[in-house]
């Protein structure tokens, strides 16, 4: 939803252009994840005048933070920038042995986009508390109303802002009362009065040269990059290994890895209730427990990133969706890696679960968005090679009904960041119950992949453009492959299942073929820059084909568009045809083509101005007139044939947003990982 970001050097000299550059090219990573608005807040110089308040009267030694909020996406942040510190006459050169700044990129929620809804979120005049947030706190109007009632003064509409001034009550309070706090103690405290989910980030004046970053629910990395030799995978507890020895080192915190694995590939990602308190270079990791005064230390062991530079950049590509698009038989390649062995299917992450996923009553797929239409395009083979009956459930209509899920269940949850909060709490849900759950996502150490009992990594490798595309095809062969392994033990479907591995095997050379498309797909585009809606009818495994083309062209190329049931068309979307309307049918071999063939033939009935998907070779079957525009595919196994039809309804969609001048990668209100319900 939104991207916080962080970076603190210690024991090495960086100047504070040096500094900026890496908050903005932070934000620029994750400005996937919103780009409403943005802010970022770095030390003033040491030397310099307090503006706020007299030295008699500061609540602070030194000068307040700088403080820089914009509306608008992050290059509008960056020109801001530059043009306030030449009119403050700001020293860019100003070198500082340690430094501490954090970074907001926005996805609004709360309060228009606008500078006062930006973050970092201040604590009032002198910004003594800063807060970078990514999240949504459910009980911020009764904070609001209590810290209202003791003089503070709002001045944003977003719930962050109760939390640094919360923080401001709890210093204040605790000064009076106790004298010295720590800023941990800070924290703590105000964690304890929070409800919702959230990732903090803690700046502030009184802490000079400290960060505090905590987490309940949204996903939060630490990276850690010792400048004098790396330390992968080593342990470090407090103050007594990594840390403590006084050698240069850089430190971020993020929300995603994307944005740390150009500085560092050593990375923690913190878990619930965990706080990390990075104090004189040193970071100590603590575990808030609400119902105890103190928390406990705890210890915690590096990973080692497993992700290349470039996957992040965009190479030859104009734009992150279009590089992401072509990247497919790579992603399909890595997807299946390993996994397809000896004419059979090797799943570790549910290995030792297999025997209880086949005794169970019914699978229940659950997602949101694409991950839902991935889950639909499985739901046919997982039934047909398991034998099990499987049920779709919308994550966030499942959790407004309660509908019921069973201990005898196995409740399946599809989401490529792992981090969307409706399929999060749809998991709480369901473990509530005493579902076994299986999880299905792209981002190793995700909420999903580590609260779930077992599951499949998909390692599509890194998707930015908003609108997912190779995620969705990974997904579905994930689930091909979970549905062959589950599937393994029947005699009666060996055949079938050596002709989808046979038919997973080339998969990859069959998505290289279909890609040549793309010059075809974009003069098909071009034919449709003007329309206002378009139709997209499949059926059978094609249904969710429809419903993801249908996606694709609404998130990015914003035009209406619906994704509907061939066998539905007779009962209400057939009023809709006319010469003008785009419809598109996919009519690729399967068991339902004969039923294609007779749509196609009622919609020309009625002149409608058809598009038709098929297989190779089988124009004149879907279109003997030749009226209508046909878009010939590779044929490959019907139940992995979604895989290869949703290519040329991305490529449709990617040159019509760029022919209708729209921003492809981030289109308008969207952001790619939904962490708010």
């Amino acid at each position: 939803m939104c991207g916080i970001f962080a970076y603190l050097n210690y024991n090495v000299s960086r100047e504070r252009r040096y500094i900026l550059e890496v908050l903005f090219n932070g934000l620029r990573r994750l400005e996937y994840r919103g780009y409403d608005s943005s802010g970022i807040a770095l030390d003033a110089d040491r030397t310099a005048p307090s503006s706020s308040a007299s030295p008699s009267d500061a609540p602070y030694t030194g000068a307040p933070p700088l403080v820089f909020r914009e509306e608008g996406k992050i290059e509008n942040l960056v020109r801001s920038v530059y043009s306030e510190v030449d009119e403050k006459d700001v020293n860019l050169d100003a070198a500082f042995s340690v430094h501490a700044g954090i970074a907001h990129t926005r996805w609004a929620t709360h309060g228009v986009p606008a500078p006062r809804n930006s973050h970092p979120q201040s604590s009032g005049a002198g910004d003594e508390f800063l807060v970078v947030h990514n999240g949504i706190i459910t009980n911020y109007e009764v904070l609001k109303e209590t810290l209202t009632r003791h003089g503070f003064t709002f001045e944003s509409d977003t719930d962050t802002e109760v939390i640094p001034k919360l923080a401001k009550f709890v210093f204040d309070k605790s000064h009076d009362e106790e004298g010295d706090v720590t800023f941990s103690q800070v924290v703590m405290e105000v964690m304890r009065q929070l409800e919702g989910a959230y990732a903090l980030i803690f700046k502030s004046p009184h802490y000079p040269n400290e960060l505090i970053a905590c987490k309940r629910g949204s996903t939060l990395i630490l990276g850690v990059n010792e400048l004098s030799g790396q330390q992968n995978g080593k342990q470090f507890h407090d103050v007594k290994t990594l840390t403590t020895n006084g050698k240069p080192k850089e430190l971020f915190f993020s929300s995603d890895l994307c944005a740390i694995v150009e500085h560092t590939k050593n990375y923690l990602a913190l878990e619930d209730n965990e706080i990390v308190h990075i104090k004189d270079g040193s970071v100590s990791i603590l575990k808030f427990d609400p119902h105890k005064e103190k928390p406990a230390f705890v210890q915690r062991a590096l990973s080692v990133l497993e992700m290349e530079v470039e996957q992040i950049k965009k190479g030859s590509y104009d734009h992150f969706m279009q590089k992401e698009i072509h990247e497919q038989p790579h992603s399909l390649t890595t997807t299946m890696r390993g996994r397809l062995k000896d004419g059979g299917v090797l799943l570790g992450g549910l290995k030792e679960h297999l025997k209880t996923i086949r005794r169970c009553r019914r699978v229940v797929f659950i997602g949101c968005g694409t991950s839902y239409n991935a889950a639909l395009a499985a739901r046919p083979f997982v039934e047909e090679l398991t034998g099990i009956p499987v049920t779709m459930e919308v994550a966030s209509d499942l959790l407004d009904r309660q509908g019921p899920i069973y201990r005898e269940d196995t409740a399946v949850f599809v989401s490529q960041s792992g981090e969307t909060a409706d399929t999060l709490h749809a998991l709480d849900y369901a473990l509530e119950n005493g579902a076994l759950c299986v999880g299905i996502t792209n981002t190793v150490g995700s909420t999903l992949s580590r609260k779930t009992h077992c599951g499949v990594h998909i390692n599509a490798g890194c998707e930015i453009g908003v609108a997912s595309t190779k995620a969705y095809t990974s997904q579905i062969v994930a689930m091909a492959m979970m549905a062959l392994a589950i599937g393994s033990d029947q005699i009666s479907t060996q055949a079938r299942r050596n002709a989808i591995i046979s038919g997973l095997t080339s998969l990859p050379n069959s998505v290289s073929e279909v890609l040549k498309l793309d010059a075809e797909m974009k003069e098909l585009a071009s034919s449709l820059i003007d329309s206002e809606s378009l139709l997209v009818f499949g059926r059978g495994y094609n249904y969710a084909t429809a419903l993801e083309g249908a996606l694709k062209v609404k998130e990015v190329a914003l035009m209406h568009s619906e994704g509907m049931l061939a066998g539905e068309m007779k009962h209400g979307p057939l009023a809709l045809v006319d010469e003008n309307l785009p419809i598109i049918v996919i009519a690729t071999r399967d068991a339902c083509f004969s039923k294609q063939q007779s749509v196609i033939q009622q919609l020309l009935s009625r002149k409608g101005r058809l598009i038709v998907m098929c297989s190779k070779g089988d124009a004149s079957a879907v279109c003997p007139t030749g009226s209508c525009r046909v878009i010939e595919v590779p044929g490959v196994a019907d139940c992995l044939q979604p895989v290869i039809n949703i290519i040329p309804l991305q490529l449709l969609a990617y040159h019509l947003t760029v022919l209708r001048g729209f921003d492809v990668d981030q289109p308008r209100n969207l952001a790619k990982s939904v962490t708010t319900q």
